[in-house]
């Protein structure tokens, strides 16, 4: 049986990791709709959320590291599996942003030459 504390500690991990796959999934959606202003504006919110995840599991890696007791618990690897896993879909999405707005960049550099060349 998990004890209380790990108990806790995984269910923040998980709920602030879930909070910002949330803001990770609302910044892709604002990529395929060319809103790069508000991409980024949900990025930084689930860097924030991740970051808290990240700390609970720094302060429970610590805490075994200076000698308190803690016990394997499927749940605590659940939460730590599941906060990697949107950490890499943050990366993911940060970089499809940079990809996005240099393409649309490209296309709107484009899309004006042509019209530049169609009025002469």
């Amino acid at each position: 049986m998990i004890d209380e504390k790990t108990a806790q500690n995984s269910m923040q991990i998980i709920l602030h990791a879930g909070d910002a796959r949330v803001h990770c999934m609302n910044a892709l959606k604002a990529i395929e709709n060319s809103n790069f202003d508000q991409a980024k504006a949900e990025i930084k919110l689930a860097n924030n959320k991740i970051v808290k995840a990240h700390h609970v599991q720094t302060d429970v890696i610590s805490g075994e590291t200076q000698g308190e007791d803690s016990e394997y618990s499927v749940l605590f690897a659940h939460a730590q599996d599941t906060l990697m896993t949107i950490y890499s879909e943050i990366n993911i999405a940060k970089r499809m942003i940079r990809i996005f707005e240099v393409y649309d960049a490209r296309l709107a550099k484009l899309e004006r030459a042509e019209m530049e060349n169609e009025h002469e």
